[in-house]
């Protein structure tokens, strides 16, 4: 990166670009240009600042100023007065505490770019993923040379497997043991593959690391090349991401004409090169033997296991298959040393965790803390706690094959033997947050009809139980379940967790047995007392108005679309026709004295 007095960053993520984000930076462009600013102000479009809900974000360094929902109509406003006059623009900066959007006034407040643990997202929102020499600049390709002309193959091994690493894609198996033992297996050819194929509602983790520094996924898959002996990888990326894939098969371009892919890398024997599949949105894909069937140019299911991956995978080769977040640790455990990767987490869960944050939270996006960083901290102190009034309810973890983690378990610690313990999985780090309007009832049907529409069908376990749960789910939040039912739900879900044959399968019933666990009175409340304590299943909630409250202002009659509420105004509290009522809310909406309960 160019020596200049100030930078104007404007995210270029999928975030970013949606918000027109080539226009204004060209108009930063234009306005520096016509000033004769070139040599002092410089522009960039840099991948996800990881943040969401915040209009089009442009940040100003080095004074780590962040500005939220710019305009083209705002350009002037910041060259004059923030780029020219050194005055920051205080109307554009987003003021802490308020309920929509990130709650930040700054990059240091943020923690974006300064953030201790920022390790898999040290590069994201600080470089422009489309130009190598920015990635260089910041130790880019480092590790691999290290690797290539000072560590064996066995010894890079044995620093990630000293490091503690852990796949970060769900199963938290150790990388350096995974490595080691598709290493071990000889063979004429070995293959590399990342799974860049996030499915998961609500994730965004590996898209952010694509779009803002793929670099260092290819530097890791070089290096893991390297390590067992392999020559030829693969990215399969769903299709779905348009500008990870563009400015991913950029950066395999401009690494492969600096030489390091392809032959002799960097003046060594060693050889590897990188090529490009695009998923076309399966979620079963995102198992590794689903994916090297797709890969093969066959359908996605899975395969039987054994033989495993190591031994038998992609062209029943040896083959190595490890998620984005993971290759994009290996660079900094080479270059920092595996000690300083250790000295970082928790005794069985090493190094930091990515965690795509949404849902019923003031601050939504990425986040990277050290494992062991617990649900209450991520929420309250990261996330900025429960906007509009309302309380944690929730937290779900690990995405439809995940659980739920409920407010009594706030201070558990997010690492992979935590979740375990409490039946939920770290998964590849979606973390929905929920507060006490969500019905968990059906939060868990929702999270059941992705999966079944998600299954593959190669399976009967998975294929007709998770649509037998979901038909129970269904009776449930529509009032005609049978009281035996429940019982029914817990055998069929353990049925299906035991005998499908793959992740997706097996976790499936993950959602409902965790709310069942800790809400089981809400299930109770939709079959017993055919009512959703949330007011969320209409079939079983009901509005009702509270005479003392009821100020008989009318609005509520006004508004109704069925015209099912009676009163007269300023004379009689109104009354909601239970029998033609809709339940569709407007009146509880339209409400302004809270007079209306659900």
């Amino acid at each position: 990166m160019k020596f200049l007095r100030s930078h104007v960053m404007i995210c270029g993520g999928a975030d970013g670009t949606s918000e027109n984000s080539a226009a204004i930076a060209g108009m930063f462009e234009s306005e520096i240009k016509k000033r004769g600013l070139e040599q002092e102000i410089g522009v960039l479009q840099p991948g996800d600042f990881g943040v969401r809900g915040c209009g089009q974000m442009v940040a100003v360094h080095p004074d780590n100023i962040f500005y939220c929902n710019v305009t083209p109509d705002d350009v002037m406003e910041i060259m004059e007065e923030h780029l020219v006059k050194g005055k920051p623009v205080e109307r554009l900066i987003f003021k802490p505490g308020e309920d929509a959007g990130i709650a930040a006034k700054s990059l240091s407040t943020l923690n974006l770019f300064y953030a201790e643990y920022r390790i898999a997202l040290r590069n994201c929102g600080r470089i422009n993923p489309e130009i190598i020499d920015e990635y260089i600049e910041r130790d880019g390709y480092k590790a691999l040379e290290k690797t290539l002309k000072s560590m064996s193959p066995a010894e890079v091994v044995e620093e990630i497997k000293k490091s503690g690493l852990r796949g970060r894609g769900g199963a938290g198996f150790p990388t350096g043991r995974k490595w080691e033992v598709t290493a071990g297996h000889s063979a004429d050819q070995k293959f590399v593959l990342c799974n860049a194929d996030e499915g998961d509602p609500g994730a965004f983790m590996d898209r952010s690391i694509l779009e803002g520094d793929p670099h260092s996924v290819i530097e890791g898959m070089i290096i893991a090349g390297y390590a067992i002996g392999a020559t030829q990888g693969y990215v399969y990326v769903r299709a779905e991401y348009p500008i990870a894939v563009e400015r991913l098969q950029a950066a395999v371009e401009q690494a492969r004409e600096r030489g390091y892919l392809g032959d002799r890398i960097m003046g060594t024997d060693i050889s590897f090169d990188l090529e490009l599949r695009l998923g076309a949105g399966a979620f079963v894909c995102g198992e590794e033997t689903a994916m090297m069937n797709s890969i093969e140019g066959n359908r996605g299911e899975p395969r039987t296991k054994p033989p495993f991956p190591a031994e038998k995978g992609l062209w029943h080769k040896p083959t190595l298959l490890n998620n984005v977040e993971t290759f994009a640790n290996i660079a900094p455990i080479i270059n920092r040393g595996s000690d300083w990767f250790f000295s970082i987490g928790t005794e069985k869960s090493k190094g930091t965790k990515v965690f795509a944050v949404c849902g019923k939270i003031r601050n939504t996006g990425l986040v990277e803390v050290p494992m062991g960083t617990t649900v209450g901290e991520i929420v309250f102190e990261v996330g900025g706690g429960i906007p509009n009034g309302r309380e944690f309810k929730a937290a779900q973890t690990g995405g439809p094959s995940g659980g739920c983690i409920p407010a009594s378990l706030i201070d558990t610690p997010i690492d992979y033997d935590s979740l375990a313990e409490i039946g939920s999985i770290m998964g590849s780090g979606g973390l929905i947050i929920v507060d006490d309007s969500t019905c968990m009832v059906d939060l868990a049907r929702f999270f059941l009809e992705f999966t079944c529409d998600e299954s593959c069908g190669k399976c009967t376990a998975c294929r007709v139980g998770t649509k037998r749960i979901l038909e129970i789910l269904n009776r449930i939040t529509s009032g005609e379940a049978a009281p035996e039912e429940l019982d029914n739900l817990e055998i069929l879900c353990s049925a299906v967790k035991e005998s499908s044959l793959c992740g997706l399968g097996q976790g499936a019933p993950n959602p409902v047995l965790s709310t069942l666990k800790y809400f089981r009175h809400e299930y109770e409340a939709h079959v017993h007392d055919k009512y959703c304590p949330s007011g969320v299943c209409k079939a079983l909630s009901k509005y009702e108005i509270i005479p003392d409250k009821c100020k008989m202002c009318g609005k509520c009659a006004k508004n109704c679309p069925v015209e099912c509420i009676s009163g007269v105004p300023k004379e009689t509290p109104y009354v909601i026709d239970q029998e033609r009522c809709v339940k569709c809310g407007t009146c509880y909406d339209k409400c302004p004295f809270d007079a209306i309960k659900k």
